[in-house]
């Protein structure tokens, strides 16, 4: 499978989001491409990469008033929680499990940039946050209650979920 690259396509707008998601794109590429004996030292760069550009995301929203309890960032720690997982099994000699964890990051990050991330960017557009100075020059726009679910309207909030799960099949 070719490796994932960079198109303008993926662009958001958020030039700090957008920068770190070429990075993203472009440590996977290494990942995919490269050799077995340097596919660990590139894998656990593009985990730390991940795990720093996650966290400043998750940041992002909770200082705009997404709930941490959205799906975007519990895909974020799912994510997360496999990308370490792969470094676990890449380290007891099973190169093969990373390469195909390389191969469905490549599918998986061009959906959750256009959707969950292009929302989000939307959503700190709207609210005129500054992700360098962390401040928000629109805070008449912030929600008034946390957003939950995806922050779209086709997601469930977490009391429409607890509402449907307690609805007899």
């Amino acid at each position: 499978m070719p490796a994932l690259q960079w198109t303008d396509t993926f662009a958001l707008g958020l030039p700090m989001m957008d920068e770190t998601h070429h990075e993203f794109v472009d440590l996977l590429a290494k990942v995919v491409n490269a050799p077995d004996e340097t596919l660990l030292p590139l894998w656990r760069e593009l985990v730390a990469h991940t795990d720093d550009h996650f966290a400043r995301e998750d940041r992002w929203m909770q200082s705009t008033g997404f709930s941490s309890s959205n799906c975007h960032s519990s895909q974020h720690r799912v994510v997360l929680e496999v990308m370490r997982e792969g470094d676990k099994r890449g380290s007891a000699g099973e190169l093969a499990v990373v390469r195909q964890m390389a191969d469905e990051l490549g599918t998986w990050f061009p959906m959750h940039a256009q959707a969950m991330d292009a929302a989000l960017a939307l959503h700190l557009r709207n609210v005129g946050y500054d992700p360098v100075t962390d401040q928000v020059n629109m805070p008449q726009a912030l929600p008034t209650e946390a957003i939950h679910g995806c922050g779209g309207a086709s997601c469930s909030t977490d009391q429409e979920v607890t509402q449907e799960s307690a609805v007899p099949a």
